[in-house]
């Protein structure tokens, strides 16, 4: 007999970022007496948010029309200034915005933190009853007796390293539901086991992913111009034939966010995401921005860059994906949080519809349906090719076919290719021999940092008491396989150090594993050669600490 507890609701919704919080919202506002409840492995709401972040407001309209009224931060700035750069070493080269599809526009947008507007969403939440558990992260899924979802447990407190109970120790908790929503973000550790018990991802591609690293500014108040936006493309990534880019955005109250995010396809195992961001601070128009300022914040997490060809079925026995746990990314605009919004409100409908129908548990392909004839397909079939033209042809000329493409499917509704196909980023990474190690400059401690300094940064904070997240499922395949070929893409892959090989020198290597620095990225669960890192809920609350990202 199990020793944990159990609670019923009618809806139980694992994790509390946009998705999650606009499918809850929803869900009362259509029916208040629906028992709805959302599990949060944050510390709070909002603690483990991380985007750049600039928001196109549709869905947001659509859920709450009088939000800019409503105290909601993001109505603070909106976008006023729209640049976007290509780099070289030291120059750069604008872009004028009006060869792109109108789509592209940032007009009407809003720049902040993304976090902070799920922490203002969670309270408009619990003011229409949602229950809201953070540091209670879903380690488990349940399933009924005819095989569909019944709802989560959550992980159990207590647990010391050597897997036994400590004196504090406290089961999990099972919620049990006649609907469980998935909205875990990208990499979802549970979407992860979802898609493969119920072979969600059958007749779609493989998702693929961009590492994003970010920092908050306080910059010179002589340097802000709210609102502005800026995107950078081409150096320093075009140096070692990768992609991806840079952005800055000025915020409010002074304050800038700027980041980097590298497409995870890379090549060359030498590829370090985190060396790269520093690189690129230092380019010469990056860095007159930055001087006289002070970095205040640090974090890094996974982007979906699948698109459409990606997106899996979404509804299966029992429960549902919204969100980035599906992956709706419009990557060209570096935007997805309106789209998981409207995902999860589209759920919400369907869900609201089947208990007044006497339904649970089922498989609601009603919301499957209803995404894909929603503005969320129609959004991302235009932009569909924009990756892997990029990806196939490389930054200038991937860039020129991307464009061509969006626009013939934004007039005519057809491509110059035919929905393009994808990789695994793990399948991507070839051979240390075939590449020479890059020569990273150290960091000034005045612009650039290392790794370890803006980990600090993250304000991230584990039980250290505790088996390790970060399971391997050989031991022996860091020393035996990616050490030897790859040279050890683990420790330069990872945004926080976690991953590091000790007695190299003395002909002795190990992988030694940091767990405790992890701010849950999941980029080793999804760039790691072998497959052979498994990312799994740490105890509740443990993780990064985000203010304002």
């Amino acid at each position: 007999m199990s020793e944990r507890e159990s609670m019923p609701y009618d809806v139980v919704i694992v994790g509390g970022g946009p998705a999650g919080l606009a499918a809850s919202i929803r869900l009362k506002q259509a029916n208040p007496d629906v028992s709805v409840c959302v599990l949060e492995k944050g510390s709070e709401v909002g603690a483990h948010i991380l985007s750049g972040a600039v928001v196109d407001p549709k869905a947001l309209d659509e859920l709450l029309p009088e939000w800019r009224e409503m105290g909601c931060p993001m109505a603070e700035t909106p976008v006023t200034d729209n640049w976007h750069w290509v780099l070289t070493k030291t120059g750069k080269t604008a872009i004028p915005h009006w060869p792109m599809p109108p789509f592209m526009s940032n007009d009407g947008n809003y720049t902040g933190s993304l976090g902070n507007l799920c922490r203002w969403m969670a309270e408009q939440a619990m003011e229409l009853g949602v229950e809201i558990f953070p540091g209670f992260p879903a380690a488990e899924v349940l399933f009924d007796e005819n095989g569909a979802v019944m709802g989560v447990a959550t992980g159990d407190m207590g647990i010391g390293k050597d897997g036994e109970k400590k004196a504090d120790y406290q089961p999990g908790m099972e919620l049990h539901a006649k609907y469980t929503l998935f909205a875990e973000g990208a990499r979802g550790s549970l979407t992860k086991r979802l898609k493969a018990h119920f072979d969600l991802e059958r007749d779609c591609q493989p998702q693929v992913y961009g590492i994003g690293i970010k920092e908050l500014w306080d910059i010179d108040p002589e340097k802000h111009v709210p609102g502005r936006v800026l995107h950078t493309q081409g150096w320093p990534l075009s140096e070692s034939n990768s992609w991806g880019g840079g952005f800055l955005y000025h915020q409010a109250n002074n304050q800038i966010a700027i980041g980097f995010v590298v497409a995870l396809d890379y090549a060359n195992p030498y590829v370090y995401p985190f060396e790269e961001f520093q690189r690129w601070k230092q380019h010469p128009a990056i860095r007159e921005v930055l001087e006289g300022g002070r970095r205040v914040s640090y974090g890094a997490r996974a982007i979906n860059e699948g698109g459409w060809q990606s997106v899996p079925r979404l509804s299966f026995p029992g429960g549902a994906l919204i969100g980035c746990s599906a992956g709706f990314v419009n990557v060209p605009r570096i935007k997805g949080s309106h789209t998981a919004m409207k995902s999860g409100m589209l759920a919400a409908e369907t869900i609201v519809a089947a208990i007044a129908a006497g339904r649970e548990k089922d498989d609601m392909v009603e919301y499957d349906a209803a995404v894909r004839d929603s503005w969320i397909a129609k959004e991302l079939k235009k932009v569909q090719n924009a990756q892997p033209l990029v990806a196939k042809f490389g930054g200038e000329l991937g860039t020129v076919l991307a464009g061509a493409d969006m626009w013939l499917r934004t007039i005519g509704g057809f491509g110059i290719w035919k929905p393009m196909k994808h990789h695994r980023d793990s399948e991507a990474t070839q051979r240390a021999d075939l590449y020479k190690p890059i020569a990273y400059p150290k960091p000034d401690g005045v612009i650039t940092f290392d790794r370890l300094t803006s980990v600090a940064f993250s304000y991230t904070n584990h039980e250290e008491d505790q088996p390790s997240h970060l399971v391997l499922k050989d031991p022996t395949v860091p020393t035996r396989i990616n050490l030897p070929i790859y040279a050890g893409p683990e420790a330069r892959y990872c945004p926080a150090g976690v991953y590091e090989y000790v007695g190299v020198d003395e002909g002795n290597p190990r992988l030694q594993i940091n767990a405790q620095n992890c701010v849950h990225c999941k980029t080793c669960d999804i760039k790691d050669m072998t497959q052979n890192i498994e990312w799994v809920t740490p105890e509740g609350g443990g993780g990064p600490n985000y203010p304002n990202m």
